[in-house]
Order: C-alpha cells, then sequence, then structure tokens
C-alpha cells in the first residue's frame, strides 16, 4: 500500500495561515483612506487579498469576484468601486479558507505539478504568493507605524497567542 505523504502540505498550511491573519491584523490598525504609493490603503488590501485568491491557486485559470471591477486589482487604476473594511475581511476569510481546503486536496508530490495552462508549480505559486502578501501587509503596515507611532502585532505559526494581547506591538 502506497501512502500519500502530506508532510510538506501541512507545513505550508500551518505557516501561511498567519499571512492572513497579518493582513487581517492591517486592515483593522490601518487608516483605510492613507495615501500608499499614491492609492488609499484599501486598495492595497484588495490587491493583496484578489492576488492571492488568484495567485495561490492557479492565475491562467481564474473567475474574478462579483464585486471585482476591472483593473480594480491594480492600485494605481481608478476604479468607482470601494469596498468596505467589512468587506474586505469577509474577502479575505473566503480566500483563506479556499486556500486550507485546496491544501487538504494535496499531497506533497502534487507541489511539484503545474495546474491547468500554467507556466509555474503549485508550490512556486505558494511562495511567489507568500512573499507578496508579506510585501504589501508591510506597506501597510508601514503606513500605520508612521500614523500612530505603533507597529501591528505580527504573528507566526508558533505565536499566534500574540494576537490576544491586542492589535499593536506593545
Amino acid at each position: 500500500m502506497v501512502m500519500c505523504m502530506r508532510e510538506h502540505c501541512e507545513i505550508i498550511k500551518k505557516n501561511v495561515y498567519p499571512y492572513f491573519i497579518n493582513l487581517e491584523t492591517a486592515i483593522r490598525t490601518y487608516d483605510r483612506n492613507a495615501p500608499v504609493c499614491g492609492s488609499p490603503a484599501w486598495r492595497y488590501a484588495y490587491h493583496s487579498i484578489h492576488s492571492a485568491d488568484k495567485w495561490f491557486f492557479n492565475p491562467f485559470v481564474y473567475e474574478e469576484p462579483d464585486f471585482h471591477e476591472n483593473g480594480m486589482d491594480n492600485p494605481d487604476n481608478p476604479c468607482t468601486a470601494e469596498l468596505t473594511n467589512e468587506q474586505l475581511i469577509e474577502y479575505l476569510h473566503r480566500v483563506r479558507k479556499k486556500f486550507l481546503e485546496y491544501m487538504d486536496t494535496l499531497t506533497d508530490e502534487r507541489l511539484y505539478e503545474k495546474p491547468e495552462n500554467c507556466i509555474y508549480t503549485r508550490l512556486e505559486l505558494i511562495i511567489r504568493q507568500c512573499s507578496h502578501l508579506a510585501f504589501h501587509t508591510g506597506m501597510i503596515n508601514g503606513q500605520t507605524a508612521e500614523r500612530t507611532g505603533k507597529f501591528p502585532v505580527y504573528a507566526a505559526a508558533d505565536t499566534l497567542d500574540r494576537l490576544y494581547q491586542g492589535l499593536y506591538d506593545e
């Protein structure tokens, strides 16, 4: 009997989960209209969530969410839609759930496969997206730190308990 190995999938799942928490903390602490590289901070939050929704899985086979406006995922593009923080967090929770369920369907061997019409392996997509989430969460948190003098709390897989101490790292 051949066992499907999932050790790496479980490590990835455990260590990616905090990326979603850190972005949610950023949304809960930022000034949504404060400029980040010339666009309101909420646009970078949306950009980050949308990118996670698309790039964790397969950017070449993707269906936009109902509320998406063409070009809305690029903070430099003007758009008429504006999502509330509650809508952003709800979208983030949906993407997090989608990611966790997706990871439950994979085996370690499947991490090295390329999804349909995709030029990257699943592992490459996940690693690239982790970097992207961390980068933009840091941008948003930098704006918050500059405005408040406090830095939003950062959680990692082994420090999730820090979240019970409040939203700021004090």
